[in-house]
Order: C-alpha cells, then structure tokens, then sequence
C-alpha cells in the first residue's frame, strides 16, 4: 500500500475514533471518518491478544491484500481504521475478504456495484 493510502500517527488514529462512528462484526471493528481527499486512507490495528508478532503480522499482510483488491470499490475521502479481533486467525484470506466487505456494508462506504446478467 502506498504511503498516502496509509494512516500511521497516534493523533490521526485518535481523531477517527473520537468522531466515533464505528461498525463491527465478529472479526473485525472498524471506526470512518469521511474528509476531502482524492483516495482512502487505511489505519490497521491488531493487537497482542491476536497472537506473537509473525501471526499479527501475517493478519495484516491477509487484511491489507483485501484492501487492495477492494481499493476500486471503496469510496474516496474515506478515513478507515481497521481493528482485527482474536477470532481472526482461523480465517482463510477468502473468508477475511468476505468480512471486510460485510463491515465496509454496514459503514457505507463500498460503492454499489452493478450486478450483471452473468452473475444473476
């Protein structure tokens, strides 16, 4: 992920969560604040309830590669912080895509696509 996709600074971090507008499922919670600006910005945050450093690392790389295929659909101007929960280490990458997107739903900021006759 480029630089300018990345959130990284503490009081960035703070200032997301405190317009507290946060949405969650089982594997994740994730907090969105919306500002002017040409693309999405990602914060992730696993913590050490999750595993040792390979394992959190590993759900990063999982939760980052999602991004990236999700990065077209995500609306921009978007300010995303990403919380992963413990249960998320027994999920294959095709079942982290899944919730990620489920969680995007809830917070309104995939675009809607428009379903094909292929796919009906």
């Amino acid at each position: 992920m480029k630089k300018s996709y990345r959130i990284k600074k503490e009081n960035e971090f703070q200032a997301i969560m405190q317009k507290k507008q946060s949405f969650a499922n089982k594997n994740f919670v994730v907090y969105v604040d919306f500002r002017e600006q040409p693309h999405f910005r990602v914060g992730l945050s696993v913590g050490k309830k999750i595993g040792n450093a390979v394992t959190r690392n590993y759900v990063k790389r999982q939760i980052r590669e999602n991004l990236r295929l999700l990065g077209t659909e995500i609306k921009q101007g978007s300010n995303i912080i990403v919380i992963a929960r413990p249960n998320i280490v027994n999920l294959t990458s095709a079942e982290v895509k899944k919730n990620l997107e489920h969680v995007f739903k809830l917070a309104h900021i995939l675009l809607v696509r428009e379903v094909s006759e292929s796919e009906e």
